[in-house]
């Protein structure tokens, strides 16, 4: 192979890789909506609302809400020693769950079962 022929060849190959790369601009925010935490986890956003009473998780796919109608959601709160795990349901367009939580200063890990697409593990660092 001539030398012209490989540096040719070389410079292809790279300005494709090169190209791949770039340009990679997301086209949402990973803002949080609701007043929550957002995670990106498998290219969606989760943000979890917790409050004392009550826990909203929020499923957004590049941007736009997901139908959580038929997804459902295990969360295991960690906060000062103690576990508590909670089952979120489907209640309009998040998934929910009420009752009393220790959620100020908890890590909490998610468990989200969305239909079509394989289980999300999603860690979230509460404020």
């Amino acid at each position: 192979m001539k030398p012209i022929h490989f540096l040719f060849a070389l410079t292809i190959g790279l300005s494709g890789s090169v190209f791949a790369a770039g340009g990679h601009d997301h086209a949402h925010e990973h803002a949080a909506l609701h007043g929550g935490t957002v995670v990106e986890a498998k290219d969606m956003d989760f943000e979890l609302v917790a409050r004392p009473d009550s826990l909203h998780l929020y499923v957004r796919d590049h941007g736009k809400p997901v139908d959580v109608t038929q997804t459902s959601a295990k969360l295991t709160l960690l906060a000062g020693g103690v576990k508590q795990d909670v089952t979120l349901k489907p209640s309009g367009d998040k998934l929910e769950a009420v009752g009393q939580f220790k959620a100020a200063g908890a890590k909490a890990i998610a468990l989200v079962e969305i239909p079509g697409k394989s289980a999300v593990t999603v860690r979230f660092v509460l404020r």
